[in-house]
């Protein structure tokens, strides 16, 4: 059959799942951070669709911790000390699965595909063809379509070492799947180091030319429950300029300098300094001071009154910096505290939003014999 070359390609993609320390089912190798050394844990979560949703919790000797859950490569918590050594959460979520299934789940954490951001009017042209998408926005594509990565249930395999402890979670997309074409296997691993560093490396190959723009959804206060909202948080974002949106924040086609202006954040600069000037608030893509692969830094957040301090790195061209706009307090995150508007932000690693229809953005298309790589960086300490 035509695709059976790409399931055994999928299997060669999932050798860093079956090579693991510890495989799903398995009782987790849990080694007590006071011992020095990297733990995973392995928690029930609940189900979906008759299959089991774990919580994998990543731990480091310094008390670091990244908890995932499986259900849609959703990053559930990020414990980070602030400068008087206190952990403290600052990554919005829920107390349990639940909350992660609601239709009005914002997209809290969330491994984000097969196309993040917007695709306008939901299709695209490749190789001749109109390929039509899963509109879930305005008649546009939002983030894979109505049931993108974010909603589906990931294969996971983790372990540990002396430096790091990491997840890889793995999924096969298939052809068709949202209007995409391809049959597309995917792993994301996620790692954490001795130096408070959460890391994603995005894989993902393909048996048909495909869109793909692969991110993590987080959204982050560094007050971690103390901070009423990110206004007063600072923002430096590496991105000399910015790309312009309709009033359904589809790209203009526009590249526009952002200097002087609200969308200026080349010097550190509170949030809220200049969001009146922004209609509907920060949801915009940056394009980052860089024209290849390698991993730089793109932005840095900081939270003055706990001393948090986020450094974000990436080999991606761009970051969408989103102001939580759309949160409007009738969600109940953890201990039932609302999730109000500015409550969080994302800072997602991506390729420009509706490059499929904008010929002059940088392409997004992966070809077969191809290999789509991605790294993302969130490192965290105090000052």
């Amino acid at each position: 059959m035509k695709t059976t070359p790409y399931f055994i390609l999928s299997s060669l993609l999932f050798l860093s799942l079956s090579s693991c320390k510890n495989k799903p089912g398995q009782e987790a190798q849990e080694t007590e951070t006071q011992n020095k050394t990297f733990a995973v844990i392995e928690s029930p979560y609940g189900m979906v669709e008759d299959k089991d949703i774990i919580l994998y919790t990543l731990m480091a000797p310094n008390g670091f911790t990244v908890s995932i859950t499986n259900y849609g490569g959703t990053v559930v918590s990020i414990l980070a000390p602030d400068k008087s050594g206190d952990l403290g959460n600052v990554a919005l979520g829920f107390d349990n699965l639940e909350g992660y299934l609601q239709e009005k789940n914002p997209y809290f954490g969330c491994t984000v595909g097969r196309y993040a951001n917007r695709i306008a009017n939901a299709q695209f042209q490749l190789g001749g063809k109109t390929y039509t998408l899963s509109p879930n926005d305005n008649g546009n594509m939002l983030h894979g379509g109505k049931k993108g990565f974010d909603k589906v249930v990931w294969r996971g395999n983790y372990g540990q070492s002396d430096t790091s402890a990491y997840l890889t979670l793995g999924y096969i997309s298939q052809d068709g799947e949202e209007g995409f074409p391809g049959l597309m296997p995917v792993t994301v691993t996620f790692t954490i180091d001795d130096n408070y560093g959460l890391q994603i490396d995005y894989m993902a190959k393909t048996d048909k030319p495909t869109p793909v723009n692969l991110t993590n959804h987080t959204y982050f206060n560094l007050g971690a429950g103390k901070a009423p909202d990110i206004l007063g948080h600072e923002l430096m974002i590496r991105a000399p300029r910015y790309t312009p949106v309709n009033d359904q924040l589809i790209p203009t086609g526009k590249i526009e300098p952002v200097s002087g202006g609200p969308m200026d954040f080349t010097a550190p600069k509170p949030i809220g300094q200049d969001l009146a000037q922004v209609k509907g608030g920060y949801d915009h893509n940056f394009i980052l001071n860089k024209n290849n692969k390698s991993l730089d830094l793109a932005a840095t957040l900081y939270h003055k009154a706990t001393g948090r301090y986020m450094e974000m790195w990436t080999t991606e061209p761009a970051v969408q910096f989103y102001s939580g706009n759309f949160l409007d307090g009738s969600l109940k995150g953890r201990e039932g505290k609302s999730m109000v508007k500015h409550y969080g932000l994302c800072l997602e690693a991506q390729h420009y939003p509706d490059s499929p229809n904008q010929p002059d953005f940088p392409g997004t298309i992966l070809n077969p014999g191809e290999l789509y790589l991605q790294k993302t960086i969130y490192r965290f300490s105090t000052k």
